[in-house]
């Protein structure tokens, strides 16, 4: 590996990041001109969430297949390959065409979400500093511009998000970074699954909180206050901000602090942030409660990925090894992002169906898990600086 591939991978991976989050959002944003143009009612179009959302399991799954015997560069590049048709399908106006670039889209989501963790943790190893925050941190950035750019246009109609499709197609040609040596890594190597399912645990929890403010946020506002419709966004948007701000000082909080303390300190925060949501008097302290959820919350997913790759890679000295069973593993563990969306949607909804101010309740208590599960993030060993790090190791 030249020493001028390490940078270079972490600009692309970062890019790559950007272009998840933009495309992400971007689509998720147009979903009410889809529903409109399809003449979808609130149940066919969860139908339709449900199935991106288990599709992109299994791309999650087959980045895990693929991971073996081919590296994360190449994986990222078929995912993003995929997703510029997928975007293209979906602005078709033939009903089976659309489903199907739906489809496509889902699968391409996995795939994409799995393999920039590879290559980030990849990175933070190569590196031997965390940077899995501030890599998270720029999917939210372009979340926000993808947030802003349907702001901008919103008379523009849907078929225009086939233009979004250049993006994905201009990541494809990023330096990514590739696996060095021949691996002979398989699917039946041992691999530590305990202590990775308590740190899965937490990320499952993360996103609970994520989906639940992202998804019923503005509903709550709407309905528990008189609130502005033109100011509903505000929910979501102090939210993604906020995060923005906690996983760019992320990398800088784990390596002075460490991730058990940075993890428990984030914890404290989000449960008092949803205090202020289910307590809220007013719309303004709930925007002020969702925005401080952000800061609190925001690090614990890239710190997930971080700790489930340190474990995975524990005990490995070969390199090409240890990336290929890291890269394997963190396909398998990026299922607990699409757990928890699928939970923090259904719960916070059912459970808040009278009243989201109860909804807001199941998160505000869960999220305390975190603190135990916290003890799952430190290196073992005396090495106390380095393990405090939240370097992962593959």
């Amino acid at each position: 590996m030249t020493s001028g591939a390490v940078p270079r991978g972490r600009v692309a991976a970062m890019l790559a990041f950007g272009c998840q989050g933009f495309v992400f959002i971007s689509t998720t944003t147009r979903l009410p001109l889809f529903s409109e143009r399809w003449d979808l009612d609130e149940l066919a179009l969860s139908g339709l969430l449900l199935m991106v959302v288990l599709l992109a399991g299994v791309g999650s799954v087959l980045a895990e297949r693929l991971a073996v015997r081919r590296d994360s560069a190449l994986l990222l590049r078929t995912g993003f390959a995929v997703m510029a048709v997928a975007l293209v399908l979906t602005v078709v106006e033939v009903w089976p065409v659309f489903l199907l670039g739906l489809a496509l889209y889902g699968v391409a989501l996995g795939l994409v979400d799995a393999s920039t963790n590879m290559q980030a943790v990849a990175i933070e190893h190569a590196l031997g500093r965390p940077v899995l925050p501030s890599m998270h941190g720029a999917w939210t950035f372009g979340g926000i511009l993808g947030a802003g750019l349907t702001l901008a246009t919103p008379g523009v109609p849907v078929t225009a998000l086939g233009v979004v499709a250049v993006v994905p197609l201009l990541a494809i040609a990023a330096p990514y970074l590739r696996r060095v040596g021949i691996s002979t890594a398989s699917h039946d190597v041992a691999v530590p699954w305990r202590p990775i399912v308590m740190v899965g645990l937490a990320m499952v929890l993360f996103y609970m909180v994520d989906t639940a403010a992202a998804t019923w946020g503005p509903t709550y506002l709407d309905r528990a206050f008189p609130t502005p419709t033109s100011l509903l966004a505000l929910a979501t948007f102090p939210y993604l901000v906020a995060s923005l701000v906690a996983r760019l000082a992320g990398d800088g909080l784990v390596r002075r602090h460490g991730a058990v303390r940075v993890l428990r300190a984030g914890t404290l925060v989000s449960s008092f942030a949803l205090l202020l949501v289910v307590a809220a008097p007013t719309w303004q302290v709930a925007v002020a409660g969702f925005t401080l959820l952000g800061l609190g919350a925001a690090v614990i997913a890239p710190l997930s990925f971080s700790a489930a790759a340190r474990i995975a890679g524990d005990g490995v000295t070969d390199p090409a090894l240890r990336q290929a069973r890291v890269d394997v593993v963190i396909g398998r563990f990026n299922q607990f992002n699409y757990v928890g969306g699928l939970l923090g949607a259904v719960l916070t909804g059912v459970v808040g169906a009278d009243n989201l101010r109860i909804g807001f309740a199941v998160p505000m208590v869960l999220i305390l898990l975190v603190w135990p599960l916290s003890r799952h993030f430190a290196l073992p060993g005396p090495a106390a600086p380095a393990t405090q790090t939240g370097t992962s190791a593959q």
